[in-house]
Protein backbone atom coordinates (compact mmCIF):
# COMPACT_ATOMS: atom_id res chain seq x y z
CA UNK A 1 0.00 0.00 0.00
CA UNK A 2 1.13 3.78 -0.56
CA UNK A 3 -0.32 6.41 1.17
CA UNK A 4 -1.88 9.52 -1.12
CA UNK A 5 -1.79 13.13 0.99
CA UNK A 6 -4.73 15.32 0.98
CA UNK A 7 -5.39 18.62 1.13
CA UNK A 8 -6.08 20.88 4.30
CA UNK A 9 -4.99 18.19 7.05
CA UNK A 10 -6.80 15.34 5.72
CA UNK A 11 -5.55 12.22 6.69
CA UNK A 12 -3.53 10.51 3.45
CA UNK A 13 -5.62 8.01 1.56
CA UNK A 14 -4.18 3.74 1.29
CA UNK A 15 -4.37 2.94 -2.20
CA UNK A 16 -2.98 -0.48 -3.76
CA UNK A 17 0.26 -0.24 -5.10
CA UNK A 18 0.58 -2.63 -8.51
CA UNK A 19 3.21 -5.17 -8.61
CA UNK A 20 2.40 -7.41 -10.51
CA UNK A 21 -1.24 -9.24 -11.79
CA UNK A 22 -2.17 -12.62 -11.98
CA UNK A 23 -4.30 -15.10 -14.21
CA UNK A 24 -7.82 -14.93 -13.63
CA UNK A 25 -9.71 -17.96 -14.78
CA UNK A 26 -12.65 -15.93 -14.97
CA UNK A 27 -11.40 -14.02 -17.96
CA UNK A 28 -11.50 -15.30 -21.37
CA UNK A 29 -8.44 -12.89 -22.71
CA UNK A 30 -5.08 -12.43 -21.06
CA UNK A 31 -2.70 -9.69 -21.09
CA UNK A 32 1.20 -8.46 -21.72
CA UNK A 33 3.85 -7.56 -19.33
CA UNK A 34 6.49 -5.61 -20.43
CA UNK A 35 9.63 -5.07 -18.40
CA UNK A 36 11.94 -2.84 -20.16
CA UNK A 37 15.07 -1.46 -19.30
CA UNK A 38 19.14 -0.75 -19.93
CA UNK A 39 21.95 -3.61 -19.35
CA UNK A 40 22.24 -4.81 -15.83
CA UNK A 41 19.19 -2.96 -15.11
CA UNK A 42 17.61 -6.01 -13.53
CA UNK A 43 14.78 -7.26 -16.34
CA UNK A 44 15.74 -10.80 -16.39
CA UNK A 45 16.40 -10.88 -12.51
CA UNK A 46 12.62 -9.24 -12.67
CA UNK A 47 11.16 -11.67 -15.31
CA UNK A 48 12.38 -14.81 -13.75
CA UNK A 49 10.88 -13.65 -10.05
CA UNK A 50 7.38 -13.19 -11.65
CA UNK A 51 7.75 -16.65 -13.61
CA UNK A 52 8.58 -18.08 -10.38
CA UNK A 53 5.79 -17.11 -8.56
CA UNK A 54 3.63 -18.31 -11.54
CA UNK A 55 5.38 -21.71 -10.69
CA UNK A 56 4.99 -21.91 -7.67
CA UNK A 57 1.60 -21.51 -7.77
CA UNK A 58 1.43 -24.64 -9.89
CA UNK A 59 0.58 -22.50 -13.06
CA UNK A 60 1.49 -24.16 -16.58
CA UNK A 61 4.44 -21.85 -17.41
CA UNK A 62 6.85 -22.01 -20.75
CA UNK A 63 9.92 -19.67 -21.31
CA UNK A 64 11.60 -18.50 -24.47
CA UNK A 65 14.36 -16.90 -25.77
CA UNK A 66 16.32 -16.27 -28.99
CA UNK A 67 18.90 -19.14 -30.06
CA UNK A 68 21.06 -15.95 -30.58
CA UNK A 69 21.42 -15.77 -26.84
CA UNK A 70 23.76 -18.88 -25.42
CA UNK A 71 26.12 -16.48 -23.23
CA UNK A 72 25.56 -18.43 -20.08
CA UNK A 73 23.71 -21.02 -21.04
CA UNK A 74 21.94 -22.46 -24.33
CA UNK A 75 19.00 -23.66 -22.29
CA UNK A 76 18.07 -21.55 -19.55
CA UNK A 77 17.25 -17.97 -19.30
CA UNK A 78 20.14 -16.44 -16.79
CA UNK A 79 20.40 -12.70 -15.18
CA UNK A 80 23.99 -11.61 -14.60
CA UNK A 81 23.08 -12.57 -10.83
CA UNK A 82 23.65 -15.99 -11.95
CA UNK A 83 19.82 -16.93 -11.23
CA UNK A 84 18.62 -18.76 -13.85
CA UNK A 85 14.87 -20.54 -14.91
CA UNK A 86 14.43 -23.27 -17.74
CA UNK A 87 13.91 -22.21 -21.06
CA UNK A 88 13.28 -23.13 -24.95
CA UNK A 89 15.52 -21.53 -27.28
CA UNK A 90 13.80 -20.83 -30.00
CA UNK A 91 15.02 -18.97 -33.95
CA UNK A 92 11.94 -16.98 -34.67
CA UNK A 93 8.97 -15.78 -32.71
CA UNK A 94 6.59 -17.95 -34.60
CA UNK A 95 7.68 -20.73 -32.75
CA UNK A 96 6.48 -19.04 -29.79
CA UNK A 97 3.00 -19.74 -31.12
CA UNK A 98 3.46 -23.95 -31.64
CA UNK A 99 4.98 -24.30 -28.83
CA UNK A 100 2.94 -22.17 -26.04
CA UNK A 101 -0.49 -24.19 -26.00
CA UNK A 102 -2.24 -24.89 -22.95
CA UNK A 103 -0.08 -22.31 -21.22
CA UNK A 104 -1.44 -20.12 -18.23
CA UNK A 105 1.93 -18.14 -18.57
CA UNK A 106 4.32 -17.23 -21.09
CA UNK A 107 8.00 -15.49 -20.70
CA UNK A 108 10.31 -14.18 -22.98
CA UNK A 109 13.50 -13.03 -22.62
CA UNK A 110 15.65 -10.61 -24.96
CA UNK A 111 12.64 -9.77 -26.76
CA UNK A 112 14.56 -6.85 -28.87
CA UNK A 113 15.90 -10.22 -30.58
CA UNK A 114 12.96 -11.75 -31.97
CA UNK A 115 11.55 -10.63 -35.09
CA UNK A 116 8.61 -8.05 -35.82
CA UNK A 117 5.96 -10.90 -35.85
CA UNK A 118 7.00 -11.06 -32.02
CA UNK A 119 4.30 -8.36 -31.45
CA UNK A 120 1.48 -10.47 -33.41
CA UNK A 121 2.74 -13.23 -31.10
CA UNK A 122 2.29 -12.06 -27.88
CA UNK A 123 -1.35 -10.54 -28.77
CA UNK A 124 -2.45 -13.39 -30.05
CA UNK A 125 -1.07 -15.32 -26.86
CA UNK A 126 -2.83 -12.46 -24.85
CA UNK A 127 -5.94 -13.33 -26.74
CA UNK A 128 -6.29 -16.34 -25.78
CA UNK A 129 -6.07 -16.21 -22.16
CA UNK A 130 -2.40 -16.47 -21.54
CA UNK A 131 -0.26 -13.80 -19.21
CA UNK A 132 2.18 -12.21 -21.28
CA UNK A 133 5.59 -11.44 -19.66
CA UNK A 134 8.22 -9.80 -21.80
CA UNK A 135 11.46 -8.37 -20.81
CA UNK A 136 14.10 -6.53 -23.27
CA UNK A 137 16.40 -3.72 -23.92
CA UNK A 138 13.92 -0.95 -24.88
CA UNK A 139 17.23 1.06 -26.18
CA UNK A 140 20.23 -0.26 -28.34
CA UNK A 141 23.48 0.42 -28.05
CA UNK A 142 22.76 4.22 -29.80
CA UNK A 143 20.53 5.13 -27.85
CA UNK A 144 17.18 4.36 -30.02
CA UNK A 145 14.61 2.35 -29.97
CA UNK A 146 15.56 -1.39 -30.52
CA UNK A 147 13.61 -3.80 -32.52
CA UNK A 148 10.13 -4.14 -31.97
CA UNK A 149 10.56 -3.51 -28.23
CA UNK A 150 8.48 -0.24 -28.81
CA UNK A 151 5.65 -1.89 -30.47
CA UNK A 152 5.10 -4.22 -27.60
CA UNK A 153 5.58 -1.63 -24.85
CA UNK A 154 3.08 0.27 -27.01
CA UNK A 155 -0.03 -2.83 -26.72
CA UNK A 156 0.78 -4.35 -23.56
CA UNK A 157 -1.49 -3.53 -20.55
CA UNK A 158 1.53 -3.56 -17.99
CA UNK A 159 4.87 -1.86 -18.95
CA UNK A 160 8.01 -1.78 -16.23
CA UNK A 161 10.89 0.58 -16.79
CA UNK A 162 13.39 -0.71 -14.54
CA UNK A 163 16.97 1.08 -14.16
CA UNK A 164 20.92 0.25 -13.58
CA UNK A 165 23.03 2.51 -11.32
CA UNK A 166 24.93 4.71 -13.46
CA UNK A 167 28.71 3.42 -13.43
CA UNK A 168 30.39 7.19 -13.86
CA UNK A 169 28.28 9.24 -12.01
CA UNK A 170 25.72 6.97 -9.43
CA UNK A 171 22.77 8.32 -11.03
CA UNK A 172 19.61 6.23 -12.51
CA UNK A 173 21.24 4.71 -15.59
CA UNK A 174 18.82 3.98 -18.72
CA UNK A 175 21.52 4.10 -21.43
CA UNK A 176 23.93 0.95 -22.30
CA UNK A 177 27.23 2.45 -23.18
CA UNK A 178 28.97 -0.10 -25.65
CA UNK A 179 32.88 0.00 -25.09
CA UNK A 180 33.88 -1.65 -27.79
CA UNK A 181 34.57 -0.85 -31.33
CA UNK A 182 32.22 -3.29 -33.01
CA UNK A 183 29.54 -1.31 -34.74
CA UNK A 184 26.94 -4.26 -35.38
CA UNK A 185 23.82 -3.58 -33.54
CA UNK A 186 23.32 -7.22 -32.38
CA UNK A 187 26.48 -8.19 -29.88
CA UNK A 188 25.97 -10.00 -27.13
CA UNK A 189 28.14 -9.00 -24.27
CA UNK A 190 28.43 -8.78 -20.88
CA UNK A 191 30.26 -6.41 -18.10
CA UNK A 192 33.15 -6.18 -20.22
CA UNK A 193 31.36 -4.91 -22.87
CA UNK A 194 28.86 -2.63 -21.59
CA UNK A 195 28.16 -0.41 -18.83
CA UNK A 196 24.88 1.01 -17.81
CA UNK A 197 25.08 5.67 -17.94
CA UNK A 198 22.89 7.88 -17.14
CA UNK A 199 21.90 10.36 -20.20
CA UNK A 200 24.48 13.12 -18.84
CA UNK A 201 27.20 10.35 -18.61
CA UNK A 202 26.14 8.91 -22.03
CA UNK A 203 25.94 12.41 -23.96
CA UNK A 204 29.46 12.93 -22.71
CA UNK A 205 30.83 9.11 -23.44
CA UNK A 206 29.55 9.25 -26.82
CA UNK A 207 30.97 12.87 -27.82
CA UNK A 208 27.56 14.32 -28.09
CA UNK A 209 27.98 16.85 -25.25
CA UNK A 210 27.01 20.45 -25.47
CA UNK A 211 29.66 22.55 -24.92
CA UNK A 212 30.59 22.59 -29.02
CA UNK A 213 27.51 24.45 -29.29
CA UNK A 214 27.91 26.56 -26.43
CA UNK A 215 31.11 27.77 -28.09
CA UNK A 216 29.59 28.18 -31.25
CA UNK A 217 27.44 30.63 -29.63
CA UNK A 218 29.60 32.68 -27.77
CA UNK A 219 31.04 32.79 -31.64
CA UNK A 220 28.09 34.43 -32.84
CA UNK A 221 28.27 36.83 -29.94
CA UNK A 222 31.76 37.82 -30.62
CA UNK A 223 30.72 38.38 -34.47
CA UNK A 224 28.52 41.23 -33.73
CA UNK A 225 29.89 42.72 -31.32
CA UNK A 226 32.92 43.27 -33.70
CA UNK A 227 30.55 44.02 -36.65
CA UNK A 228 28.32 47.00 -34.40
Amino acid sequence: MILIPLLGGQIPKAVPMFLENTVNQKEQFGWIEVICGSMFSGKTEELIRRLKRAQFAKQKVEIFKPTVDSRYDEDKVVSHDANEIRSTPVPAAANIRILANDCDVVGIDEAQFFDDEIVSVCNDLANNGIRVIVAGLDMDYKGNPFGPMPNLMATAEYVTKVHAVCTHTGNLAQYSFRKSDDDNLVFLGQTGEYEPLSRAAYYHAMGMDKTPSKKTNSRKVNKRKKSG
